[in-house]
């Protein structure tokens, strides 16, 4: 399982959707009871399969006594379209207070499935798994409850008071969202804080109903019934403008038969904060431009554009490999940019009309003329190889320091209108590092991500190091990147897979790569449709050339 939540779809030129976080929560039926002198006390372990094992991912409560146990622990998994993620479920008669699952617990029952499947209810005549996605817009809050003059349902001492609240679902069945630690003995508890989705408590509607239980406490799980009471979130909203939030606590059957019956204590909504969560798909929705960029690597180690053993050889019937990285990375990027003005870049090579080294890099459309879209890019790169003389050295250290500051002046915009990626395939490892390495430290504070394809079969280990995945890059200095903002892939490890598979790999950290930006920035999302038009940038003049 990934750690983080968004991930860009696979598909092709097709509606990019992200990898969602999904809620599981769990509840059972009619289990089979394997105690003798009372019932069983269930508990459901869930099992995820990688490389063909089968490893726990977590673990319910154990509830005492029940054979229809709902339980509060949600399961948080990430959901991928393009993968089968198998699942497996046990319920468990926990006997012990240490490892569940033992010789000494009563296995009850389980199912297999998979994620997909339990994209709303798995019903294994005992088991029931809800699913639910989590959207990042929807954000989650902090609540926080008491009570009051709640009543004794003790004899010798006071009630031990716990609170559960369900969601009412459209198809009237009841979703427990969240259950209270148990206060004991005592009439006027106070829970502590908790958080919760907005969509896992209202689904995001404001006047659904919430059915509010409240239930003095027994160790045999034989709960006594205290009051119950209706809310919804907007009543919950209430608080933010100074209004008391308060419910009576009421037992139906008292209220029936006492004529003079007021509640059974008062519950108190004492804290109510909400907190925004964005997502990737917020921002894009919101109308933030991804400006693409590709810088191609023309140094003389390619080989001789003509030889059909150069690494920018044309072959009529089979694209070389830079054309097959442009191509997959560009088709996706392409669908986030408005008018689709990408600008291409040439390093390593001597250019007419005097054919003198470029120390730094050139413009693709300086040798032909400019079109829009990926196929444009593809058409110049092709174009110009006639017209250049393949040389040296690899430095890429100027390109990422000319287009972070390209992003830095867009950075003083303060909304989230523009994001930039820059593809940078070359052939080996660079020959400016050092210069390299700082350009991406002071790169990382700009809204920037870095793209590295290694074509070719040369040694690209030293190039691992700008990936970050194995330690915090650093500059020469020993400053730490504020971000993790580059990506590095050899081809060579996708030459047997579809595009979209180099696709999905270097491009699925940029989701959260935006995030991480424009949340350091704190800076949110524009409103749908509302946002500005992207500037009309020449591709000659956007990125003066050195």
């Amino acid at each position: 399982m990934k750690s983080f939540a968004t991930s860009p779809a696979a598909s092709m030129g097709g509606p990019v959707t992200c990898v969602s976080k999904v809620e599981l929560r769990v509840s059972c039926k009619a289990l089979l009871d394997r105690d003798t002198l009372n019932k069983s006390d269930p508990c459901v372990i869930i099992m995820v399969q990688a490389q063909g094992q089968w490893t726990e991912l977590d673990r319910t409560e154990v509830i005492k006594s029940n054979l229809h146990p709902v339980f509060a622990k949600v399961f948080m998994v990430d959901y991928y379209f393009e993968e089968v993620q198998k699942l497996r479920f046990e319920v468990y008669d926990i006997h012990g207070t240490h490892s569940i699952g033992t010789r000494d617990d009563d296995f009850l029952g389980g199912v297999e499935c998979t994620l997909g499947q339990v994209s709303c209810y798995v019903i294994n005549h005992m088991l029931l798994v809800h699913a639910e996605e989590i959207s990042g817009n929807n954000g989650y809050l902090e609540l926080s409850f008491c009570a009051k003059k709640l009543d004794d349902k003790d004899l010798f001492s006071k009630s031990d008071p716990f609170l559960e609240i369900y969601r009412m679902n459209d198809d009237g069945t009841e979703q427990l969202v969240h259950r209270t630690e148990v206060i004991k003995n005592n009439l006027n508890p106070v829970w502590e804080p908790f958080k919760v989705s907005l969509i896992s408590l209202c689904s995001c509607d404001e006047d659904r109903k919430l059915k509010c239980l409240v239930w003095d406490y027994d160790s045999r799980g034989k709960h006594d019934f205290i009051g119950e009471f209706y809310a919804t979130f907007r009543d919950m909203q209430k608080i933010s403008s100074g209004i008391k939030v308060s419910w009576d606590c009421v037992n139906p059957k008292y209220k029936q038969k006492k004529r003079n019956y007021k509640n059974s204590g008062v519950v108190i909504l004492s804290d109510l904060k909400l907190h925004r969560v964005y997502s990737f798909l917020d921002y894009i929705m919101g109308g933030c431009q991804i400006h693409f960029t590709v810088a191609i690597d023309f140094t003389a180690s390619n080989g001789d554009p003509r030889n059909s053993c150069s690494l920018h050889y044309i072959n009529p019937y089979q694209p070389n490999e830079y054309l097959k990285a442009l191509i997959a990375v560009g088709e996706i990027c392409q669908d986030y940019d408005s008018d689709k003005r990408f600008s291409a870049l040439g390093f390593g090579a001597r250019i007419p009309p005097n054919y003198e080294m470029c120390l730094s890099f050139w413009h693709l459309w300086m040798l032909c003329p400019y079109r829009p879209e990926i196929q444009g890019v593809v058409e110049a790169y092709q174009n110009c190889l006639p017209k250049i003389q393949l040389y040296g050295p690899t430095n890429v250290s100027p390109i990422i320091s000319r287009i972070a500051k390209l992003a830095a002046g867009e950075g003083t915009i303060k909304d989230a209108s523009r994001y930039h990626i820059l593809l940078i395939l070359t052939d080996g490892v660079v020959t400016d590092m050092a210069d390299t390495r700082e350009a991406i430290v002071r790169a990382s504070y700009q809204p920037l991500s870095i793209i590295i394809v290694g074509v070719g079969n040369a040694d690209f280990t030293d190039m691992q190091i700008l990936d970050g995945d194995d330690g915090v890059l650093r500059s020469p200095k020993g400053e730490p990147v504020l971000r993790d903002i580059v990506q590095f892939v050899p081809f060579r490890d996708f030459k047997t897979a579809s595009p979209a598979a180099l696709a999905k790999c270097v491009l699925a950290e940029v989701p959260k790569q935006v995030v991480e930006y424009y949340s350091h920035r704190a800076i949110s999302p524009m409103s749908p449709g509302r946002g500005p038009s992207p500037p009309a940038l020449s591709p000659l003049t956007s990125i003066p050339t050195e």
